[in-house]
């Protein structure tokens, strides 16, 4: 039975601690920046339309504005442009005087619940104060079976966290920089394939087998797809270049800092300043806004997580063909060649 070679303590100990203290790091980041984002959100600037030339609405809405930050008015150009603005998650709620000399509440509770909430209670004590009476019509509410509108959130997770583990397991398998621009192909293939095949088994989770959605399968697996490639393919670019470092990074982006920066637990509007545009860019963020998109809003507002998710997934493609021409073939070349043993010549001299 072979044993297993005495490795000096000399040669493993730096790469070991090396390990150790790149793992802390990740463990000390993600503490950091879950608990930091999380702890206690804090709504500010929450974005609530308001028409122009409506003066008791605007008044309200000045009022609401000289004693908190918490609402920020968002002016339109008239009705119709508001209530786009609604369904195209702009704005969380949309406030209209009504004919009878009251106000009128729209709100989207599908963007974010939480938000929506704090819109009603702040502008329903503003209301109040000012003698008006205060209608609240819900217009695109979150499924029942999903009443803290989470589930965009964790399908997203999902997504993200399948498409960098299957990177990661190809990379393990086979290298994390093909050797050639045919492996590379191959491989932005698979990771293709996989990500239409797990964008539809999402959908049909949440959907036909957990009954959280009975409607728009066909777009949440079509933007699952999309989202588990350019996770993908983010992976395999970074762990491309920079070998077993890149998956820490990879890690730290999509993970530490995305999910928390996702605005899928808390809306943007309630995380820290540094965490609250990150949605707007990142892939755990993009992914949540296009699942929200497609199953409650208007498709105008998948326009952005659509384009963002296509960006991410091309410069990972990007990345991951130049790594294979200057990494992959580099190891390729150092590769030891193995040579036929030479022939002997067993005749004798005569």
């Amino acid at each position: 039975m072979d044993e297993e070679p005495d490795i000096p303590v000399r040669d493993w100990l730096p790469r070991a601690a090396a390990l150790l203290v790149g793992t802390l790091a990740l463990a000390a980041a993600f503490i950091a920046a879950y608990v930091g984002a999380l702890h206690q959100p804090t709504p500010r600037d929450v974005p609530v339309g308001v028409v122009v030339g409506d003066q008791h609405a605007e008044a309200v809405m000045a009022a609401v504005r000289g004693q908190t930050n918490t609402i920020k008015p968002v002016e339109y150009g008239d009705a119709e442009a508001a209530d786009d603005g609604l369904t195209a998650r702009e704005v969380y709620g949309v406030l209209t005087s009504t004919p009878e000399g009251g106000l009128r509440l729209a709100t989207a509770s599908a963007s974010a619940p939480a938000a929506t909430e704090v819109v009603e209670q702040v502008l329903g004590q503003a209301a109040r104060q000012a003698n008006l009476p205060l209608q609240v019509t819900d217009e695109v509410p979150v499924e029942s079976s999903d009443p803290r509108g989470l589930v965009p959130f964790y399908l997203a997770v999902g997504y993200v966290l399948g498409g960098y583990l299957a990177s990661t397991a190809l990379g393990l398998k086979t290298g994390t920089a093909p050797r050639s621009l045919a492996r590379a192909g191959l491989r932005i293939a698979a990771l293709a394939a996989y990500a239409v095949v797990l964008g539809v088994v999402g959908a049909l989770i949440v959907g036909p087998v957990l009954d959280v959605w009975d409607h728009d399968v066909p777009a949440v697996a079509a933007g699952g797809a999309l989202a588990v490639f350019a996770a993908a393919m983010v992976a395999a670019a970074v762990q491309g270049w920079l070998g077993l470092l890149g998956t820490g990074i990879v890690i730290l982006l999509l993970v530490v800092l995305g999910n928390p920066g996702s605005g899928g637990v808390y809306a943007p509007e309630f995380l820290p300043t540094w965490l609250r545009g990150m949605h707007l860019w990142n892939v755990p963020g993009l992914t949540t806004d296009l699942i929200k998109s497609a199953v409650y809003f208007d498709r105008r507002s998948m326009a952005w997580p659509v384009g963002g998710l296509v960006l991410w997934a091309a410069l990972g493609v990007v990345g991951l063909l130049t790594a294979t021409l200057v990494r992959g073939r580099r190891s390729t070349a150092r590769r030891p060649r193995t040579t036929a043993p030479a022939s002997t010549d067993t005749r004798s001299a005569g």
